[in-house]
This record gives structure tokens, sequence and C-alpha cells, in this order.
């Protein structure tokens, strides 16, 4: 027989490793994103610093998320570096995501047509301007769906930090589950927890993309 009364009297607890995953995946994500735009800067600049912005794009899109959380959790300790859980998960969040964001904004980029800086130019805007005021807010309307499943992704991959004992919401879960002995209605409640969270993130970026729309509309 299920029970899920059993697994509702633990809500506030799951609603608090709820708000550390949500927390946690939107900070790695805002952080990730100018450090995504560096890492296409510097790959597409030539020389010794494009070799590494390759480099570690390949490394992180090439190595599964749960190694490099270890790496971070254990490496710097190791090193006489003491670093928390919480840190190492966040870091471990944001330079993954970094290097996908990287990714998504030079296909961005790519799409774009070459004439417009060109044409731009000719007009006496500064590349910082034509940057700014032309490239940029293409690419970002071209890529929010694309960023906006990245964001979806990170917030599920997140469940692996509490591989490295972070209190998200999977560890809470598996607490709750130590506790109650009832797996099943506690895992049916956090993987409702995590599509409530990922169904918010779609929410914010359809938003985004039809505020998009109408400001075009209005031009």
């Amino acid at each position: 027989m299920f029970d899920f009364v059993t697994a509702l009297s633990y809500v506030d607890q799951l609603a608090t490793g709820a708000v550390t995953t949500f927390t946690l995946s939107l900070a790695a994500i805002v952080v990730g994103c100018p450090l995504g735009f560096a890492l296409y800067s510097a790959k597409r600049s030539g020389g010794l610093l494009a070799r590494f912005a390759a480099t570690y794009i390949s490394f992180f899109r090439g190595t599964p998320l749960l190694v490099q959380l270890l790496i971070l959790f254990y490496v710097p300790p190791a090193l006489g570096l003491p670093v928390s859980s919480l840190v190492a998960a966040f870091l471990g969040l944001t330079l993954n995501t970094a290097a996908f964001q990287a990714e998504i904004y030079r296909a961005g980029y790519q799409s774009l047509p070459k004439g417009q800086a060109e044409a731009a130019s000719a007009l006496g805007l500064s590349r910082w301007q034509i940057h700014r005021l032309v490239l940029l807010p293409q690419v970002l309307r071209l890529t929010l769906p694309a960023l906006t499943n990245e964001a979806v992704d990170i917030l599920k991959n997140s469940a692996l930090v509490s591989v490295i004992a972070v209190t998200d919401l999977l560890r809470v879960g598996q607490q709750v589950t130590a506790v109650t002995y009832r797996p099943l209605e506690v895992y049916i409640a956090v993987a409702a927890l995590y599509l409530i969270l990922t169904s918010l993130i779609g929410l914010a970026g359809r938003f985004a993309e039809s505020r998009f729309k109408m400001q075009d509309a209005h031009r």
C-alpha cells in the first residue's frame, strides 16, 4: 500500500532541499553565462588563449559531471585548500555549464549574417557598440531556447551533488527514506518537486521568448 501521508509529513525538509537545488542551479547558470561568453571569445581569439579555451571546453563537455564534482571535492583539500561540499558543487556546476554555454553562444554568433557587423561599422559604430547593440541582442534571442534547455539540464544534473554530501533535494530525499523506510513514496515526491522546478524554468524561458517577440513586433 502507498503511504504518501508519511512522505508529505516531511514536506518542509523536502522543500528546503528543493530551495537548495534551485538556488545552486540558478547561481551556476548565472555565473556560467559571462564565463561562457569569455570562453567563446577566447576560443576565437587565436593563439595560446584559444587552445586553453578549446581544451577547457573539450574537458568539461567530454567528461562526466560526477567525475568533475569528485575532482573539485577531493583534489583541493589534498593540496591544502579546504573547500566545502557546497562550494565544490557550485564550482562544478558553474564550470560545466560554462563550457556548454560557450558552444551555444558560438552557434548563435555563427548563425548571424556576416554583413550586419560590416554595415554597423560603416555607420560609425565602434566594435563594442556593434557587439552590444547589434549582435548580442540577436544572439540572446536565437540561443534562448538552447539556454533554457541548458538550465533545465543543470538543475536535473544537480542531483549528482548529493554524492559529495550537499543537502540538496535528492540528499534530503535519501535522508527521509532512511527514516521512513518508504522509498517509493518519498522519491515520487522528490520527482514531483524536480518536475515543478524544471517546469518553472521552462515557463520563464517561454515568457522571455514571448517578450522578445513582442519587442520585435513593436519595431
